[in-house]
């Protein structure tokens, strides 16, 4: 019965789910129709929201092709080629392989998203090399589906903004949260830690069940995984011997990898134990650059390590801008006053009680998430309006901000925006994963509901 449900739904991804730009496409005209109909602008006023939109998350497209790109140059480097080499021999059948993959990929997002998401997919593909018999599918939807919890881990954007003092704060509060909310109360609280504490085992449990049997099974021949290693540069190279020209030296020199790595992990080192910043995004792209770097011991090596990996940012560069634009149409603000985004909130509102209303707040977020998959964008668009709701309530505002924070993570397992670095690197296409990803989100789906009803 399991396996037909999974088959059910990996047919019916296969069959309606359209390639990630397509998605895009439609998730922009359901959003401008919304506006058009649902809020009564003008046609002129939406085209406006989306235009203004479309530029707004350049910086972060580059810095997501960066952790692509570098953490893809990180992993091909001989030294972490060889570690995770070893620790992929470890699984000894394809229901081992999904469990360490599931695991991995699970404590990798809890402690940092975009370490996480990058690394869980590398070691997939590696133990895809090393373990025959395996899903390929079901190997990258594993490590996709790690993902899920990094809402409610230590780099969570939502609960870390309620931690950080300022305006950014009371603005997202409307003015509700004068003083900062402690990570203790957020990240570090009870009812959070089980809630993902459960998700995590249900996930590796359910992640391990879903492998297909017999000659469902899709798998990949390792030949086909492997990258090139090149050793030296072609301007080394006349006539089959070696060419120490100045310019070889300098792109062969390890000891200008190694003065720019201590610039780089000595600016790390002084951001982050001396003047006590936050293992940030950029944080995460300075350490697998910096890493890389070292580990590639020549620039050159490392130069084309990420050429390599560049070709896999295709549908970052194409898709974000597109994102955004809906993100522009879904906050864009009417005549009134009015939003989307905003709309859908306030319902949610409107029909829930203090039991009710971390629950609601969960599932307003994982709809909202659709059309603004960033939590911080989201974080702006209904904090202002569900924190005070809450308060009038009585709901505690760390309980709907962590509402806030699952509802944006949980909707991800469908959402092929986060995916887009992961099957980049995969070498799959949305719809390869998603089917199984669709089982993951109905079970996260239960648990994370009976939570908020039962545990805050």
């Amino acid at each position: 019965m399991f396996h037909r449900l999974i088959n059910a739904c990996v047919k019916l991804v296969q069959r309606y789910l359209p390639e990630p730009f397509i998605f895009a496409i439609l998730l922009t005209f359901v959003a401008l129709a919304a506006s058009i109909f649902g809020l009564g602008n003008s046609p002129v006023e939406v085209v406006t929201h989306w235009g203004n939109g479309v530029w707004s998350l350049l910086s972060f497209s580059m810095q997501m092709a960066l952790v692509l790109v570098c953490g893809s140059a990180l992993a091909d480097s001989e030294p972490v080629r060889k570690a995770l080499g070893r620790i992929a021999r470890l699984p000894k059948s394809p229901v081992q392989a999904i469990v360490w993959v599931s695991a991995v990929s699970l404590v990798a997002c809890w402690i940092n998203w975009g370490f996480g998401l990058i690394v869980g997919v590398i070691f997939a593909k590696q133990i895809a090399r090393t373990v025959r018999g395996v899903d390929y599918r079901l190997l990258i939807a594993a490590a996709y589906s790690g993902f899920v919890v990094w809402h409610s881990g230590i780099s969570a954007s939502i609960p870390l903004a309620m931690a950080t003092q300022g305006q950014a704060l009371l603005d997202a509060s409307a003015g509700c949260l004068t003083e900062p909310i402690p990570v203790s109360q957020t990240i570090f609280s009870g009812f959070n830690l089980i809630i993902a504490g459960a998700v995590t085992l249900a996930l590796i449990v359910i992640n391990a069940l879903m492998h297909p049997k017999g000659s469902e099974v899709v798998s990949v021949e390792p030949a086909l995984l492997e990258e090139k290693a090149e050793s030296v540069s072609d301007s080394l190279l006349e006539g089959g011997e070696i060419q120490w020209t100045p310019a070889a030296r300098l792109e062969n020199s390890r000891l200008l990898s190694g003065l720019v790595v201590l610039l780089g992990l000595g600016y790390l080192c002084i951001s982050l134990f001396v003047q006590g910043g936050n293992f940030d995004l950029n944080a995460v792209i300075m350490l697998f650059m910096m890493l890389g770097i070292l580990l590639h011991k020549t620039p050159i090596q490392y130069v084309r390590s990420l050429t390599k990996a560049t070709s896999s940012c295709a549908g970052i560069l194409l898709q974000f801008p597109f994102y955004a634009g809906i993100m522009g149409i879904m906050t864009g603000l009417s005549a009134e006053g009015a939003s989307i985004a905003g709309a859908i909130s306030q319902w949610c509102v409107e029909i829930s009680n203090e039991q009710t209303f971390p629950l609601v707040s969960f599932l307003s977020a994982g709809l909202v998430n659709i059309f603004v998959p960033s939590g911080g964008g989201q974080w702006a668009v209904q904090g202002p309006i569900m924190i005070p709701a809450g308060l009038q309530l009585g709901v505690h505002p760390a309980v709907t901000g962590m509402a806030l924070a699952w509802g944006d993570a949980w909707t991800n397992l469908i959402q092929p925006f986060w995916a887009i670095p992961a099957l980049a690197i995969a070498k799959l296409g949305a719809k390869d994963i998603m089917g199984f990803c669709l089982i993951d989100l109905i079970v996260v789906g239960i648990i994370v509901c009976l939570g908020f009803l039962f545990l805050v």
